[in-house]
């Protein structure tokens, strides 16, 4: 069961729909919030019946938002092998940090994005101007409820700067915090935990119509688990709205890439899909 934000035509109007096929369920009127499901004890209840007898849109006829209310983005860093090598290596001098955060019980969470700051299905990720190296980090999106449960699943694109956030990691926030700087989408799939301990993530970069960069890997290789990093997430603070978490990528560019303008990003996550996003200067 898979929960989508879209609009109608020139209609800025976001609504909330669940996606079948080559069609899209309408559910609810246009005042109805994705949230609003998210929160609910048994979300796949609510939508089916909202979905009973409810007007059908032809995928083509639609366009996709990123599916987010109000809800705030964080990240978890470190939690693959890989990007704990890449970390230490755009950092020698913070190389320590990186291995004793990766392998100790406290994880790396960091804020991400608030929702104007995100875009959805085919809109544009932005590189920073003040940014010389620039790559996107596709991840398993967990979507968590305002009661820190976790309901469902999206695709995410954290943008980051490699070369701010190398040049001193308390330049973090700059690096990861930017108009434009996550993606997330197609749909929220609403499922449990466990669904997601072994899912292929795959990434490709497309310029110029050429592929120049792919890479894969599977969400087996956290060295975290879901659930504790929702509960490290929810010690000392609240999330009214719900959160969206970043669960930190296995996937990383070579040192000598960076996004350019014109770029296509494209993630896959088994089970949820194809985020597919153009790269822009900002």
């Amino acid at each position: 069961m898979r929960l989508v934000k879209y609009a109608l035509g020139a209609d800025p109007t976001p609504r909330v729909g669940l996606f079948e096929g080559d069609e899209v369920v309408a559910l609810g009127s246009g005042e109805l919030r994705l949230s609003t499901l998210l929160h609910d004890d048994d979300p796949a209840s609510a939508v089916r019946g909202l979905s009973a007898g409810a007007e059908r849109l032809p995928l083509a006829t639609v366009r996709l938002l990123a599916p987010i209310d109000r809800q705030e983005v964080w990240g978890a860093g470190v939690t693959y092998e890989r990007s704990k090598k890449a970390r230490e290596e755009e950092s020698e001098r913070a190389a320590t940090f990186y291995d004793l955060v990766y392998r100790a019980e406290r994880p790396e969470l960091f804020f991400k994005a608030t929702p104007h700051r995100v875009v959805g299905p085919g809109e544009s990720i932005r590189i920073r101007r003040d940014a010389r190296w620039t790559v996107p980090e596709p991840e398993l999106a967990l979507v968590v409820s305002s009661r820190m449960r976790i309901v469902g699943f999206t695709i995410g694109d954290d943008v980051s700067s490699r070369d701010i956030e190398g040049e001193n990691p308390l330049y973090l926030p700059q690096a990861k915090v930017y108009d434009g700087c996550c993606a997330l989408g197609p749909g929220i799939l609403l499922a449990t935990a466990d669904d997601f301990r072994d899912r292929s993530i795959r990434l490709e970069i497309v310029r110029g119509g050429s592929r120049i960069f792919e890479g894969e890997t599977s969400t087996a290789r956290m060295a975290r688990r879901f659930e504790d990093l929702v509960a490290w997430l929810g010690r000392d603070q609240t999330f009214p709205d719900g959160v969206i978490l970043l669960t930190g990528t296995g996937i990383v560019p070579p040192d000598d890439f960076t996004l350019e303008s014109g770029d296509v990003v494209r993630i896959d996550i088994e089970g949820l899909g194809t985020l597919e996003t153009p790269a822009v200067l900002g």
